[in-house]
């Protein structure tokens, strides 16, 4: 991993600690972790470009191997949590960016987990890719309604019961759905 990078997305974590995301600056960030701003944009485009990065990251390592049917589970837990661990954080992201760049950075938490899943349940099943990311997609957005609906609410429930009452609407539904489309197909 790029210390550098990462140094950056702590700076910027901690600076969320004292002051909203719309009032930091690159100047904020570069000075908080003495870098260049030259530094700073050859690792990122802006602000907005370190959020979604910092998703990308913390969504890799909190899903580990955590991406097969009887793992997901687990691996959406671990996404909460992550979110949890970084509230100021993701507060300050949910309320300064609109809903759409929010969806896209819980998107990006969340697809390798569905594709992986799909991808496992529709093996010897004739089924296309574009239909496989129908599916995740739909599941996904299904996933990010019920990740918003909780940050929204002050990440009041564990994480943990989050993950099996969702577990508990969607038991088979991923398998169900792939069988269903290849049909059609």
């Amino acid at each position: 991993m790029n210390t550098t990078k990462q140094n950056i997305a702590d700076s910027l974590k901690r600076l969320l600690l004292k002051k909203p995301i719309s009032r930091i600056t690159i100047k904020d960030i570069t000075e908080d972790c003495h870098i260049s701003r030259m530094t700073f944009y050859y690792h990122f485009n802006d602000i907005y470009d370190l959020v979604e990065w910092i998703c990308e990251e913390d969504a890799r390592r909190a899903l580990g191997e955590n991406r097969t049917i009887d793992t997901w589970e687990q691996g959406f837990v671990d996404i909460l949590k992550v979110v949890r661990e970084n509230r100021s954080f993701v507060v300050n992201v949910y309320h300064a960016i609109d809903r759409t760049n929010i969806e896209r950075y819980l998107a990006k938490m969340m697809e390798r987990l569905l594709l992986a899943v799909i991808d496992e349940q529709s093996k010897g099943i004739n089924i296309s890719e574009e239909d496989k990311r129908y599916i995740a997609n739909f599941f996904m957005y299904g996933f990010i309604g019920v990740m918003l609906e909780w940050i929204h609410f002050g990440m009041k429930e564990e994480p943990e019961k989050v993950a099996e009452i969702t577990g508990k609407i969607i038991q088979g539904d991923f398998r169900q759905a792939i069988e269903r489309l290849a049909e059609t197909t």
